[in-house]
């Protein structure tokens, strides 16, 4: 005999729903933040003007994805979006740990020694990831979350095709821009073995139907990745930094922090 649900139960089901929700939605929207931010400090910097308009437009749109996950969040009770994205400690952060890496040696306002190549790398992983995981998220049961992928979504294929194009394009230049491009590539193969991770509430975002099992957003990911870049030959996904779905990251994310949140640190109350 079934027997019948109670109140109580249902209270706990709408608890566990909430928090693999929650769980997701900072995953999204720490992983833009903190993408967008790295590209902004690319301004003035990019290998020439039109780069530099493109890369900050990819830049704005991303944060702006970013501001609709906050919103989201805040939206079920987790406090303001401004409060979510500038106040939180690095291990209440849930970005992927490779999205925190520094663009290179030096300080944007000194002597930025920034990396092209590690940014086009980044980017493309990034934005082909995005893509595999908003498409798994449209058919969500929060349906305001399945409506902001489907929103996102529009914009993803053409911040993607614009990193392949800078892919192929150093690809196909001298020996040295190759050599850089598959360095990068060895680089992050190391280190990304968190992206397509679901954290801590996997089981329960498959479970309420939030996203697609985590198997299959790594067998996706994996698919289109293969599909534009050589990848290292039999090699699985590394883990070297860390687990940032579970609050695991490295000092960059620590200066991420302290640079982002410098102004609204300097007067919380101000309305912006």
């Amino acid at each position: 005999m079934t027997q019948p649900i109670t109140s109580a139960d249902q209270a706990q089901e709408n608890v566990a729903y909430l928090r693999a929700l929650k769980e997701l939605l900072y995953q999204l929207a720490d992983d833009d933040f903190i993408i967008a931010f790295r590209g902004s400090e690319w301004l003035g910097l990019a290998p020439h003007i039109e780069a530099d308009v493109a890369f900050s437009s990819i830049t704005q749109n991303t944060m702006g994805h970013a501001v609709m996950f906050y919103e989201l969040l805040e939206a079920l009770g987790e406090g303001k979006a401004d409060k979510i994205a500038h106040e939180r400690l690095p291990h209440e952060r849930r970005n992927a740990v490779y999205f925190e890496r520094q663009n290179g040696d030096g300080q944007y306002w000194e002597e930025p020694y920034y990396d092209w190549a590690l940014a086009v790398v980044r980017q493309l992983l990034y934005d082909t990831f995005k893509k595999v995981k908003l498409e798994a998220i449209t058919n969500s049961s929060y349906k305001p979350l399945a409506a902001a992928a489907e929103k996102v979504l529009l914009e993803q294929s053409y911040h993607l095709a614009y990193w392949r194009m800078w892919l192929e394009q150093l690809q196909n230049a001298n020996a040295d821009a190759r050599s850089r491009i598959q360095q990068r590539i060895e680089e992050a193969w190391s280190c990304i073995g968190d992206v397509p991770v679901l954290g801590e509430e996997k089981d329960a975002m498959e479970h309420y139907a939030l996203v697609s099992s985590e198997s299959d957003l790594k067998a996706a990911w994996l698919r289109a990745v293969t599909a534009i870049i050589d990848t290292p030959p039999n090699r699985p996904f590394g883990q070297e930094l860390g687990n940032g779905r579970i609050g695991e990251h490295t000092a960059d994310l620590h200066q991420a922090i302290d640079t982002f949140a410098e102004v609204y640190n300097s007067d919380r109350k101000a309305v912006w």
